[in-house]
């Protein structure tokens, strides 16, 4: 399965909210992202059907290795990304709005030589 960007905005905010919390459920997830309860239910079972996540039968969602795989490059990108322009004099959450555009669509290799060039690990 090829993630669109929102799959992968769903995964991203599935692993910062399971930080929080060990037990995730999709209405977490939808009042987070201000989505609708049918869009994330829709979501969450096509992630599912993909092998990024499993639901329980209580309703908590947890990622899969490859889930987690997923999730983890996009925050990293996020998170970079929103440093490095914060760096550079923009403010912090027009940085952040940038950052959550870019991180989708930009690279492995122009990721890496951001990296690289500012420094990050």
């Amino acid at each position: 399965m090829v993630l669109q960007e929102s799959g992968e905005m769903y995964l991203e905010t599935l692993l910062i909210l399971s930080q929080k919390s060990r037990y995730v459920r999709a209405i977490d997830i939808g009042e987070e992202m201000g989505f609708s309860r049918p869009s994330v239910s829709r979501a969450m079972h096509l992630l599912k059907d993909g092998g990024f996540l499993s639901i329980d039968p209580d309703g908590a969602i947890t990622l899969t290795e490859t889930g987690r795989e997923v999730a983890e490059k996009i925050y990293e990108r996020h998170t970079v990304l929103t440093d490095w322009l914060t760096s550079l004099g923009v403010d912090s959450g027009v940085a952040a709005n940038d950052a959550c555009k870019i991180e989708h669509c930009i690279s492995d290799e122009s990721f890496d030589a951001i990296k690289r060039h500012i420094g990050a690990k």
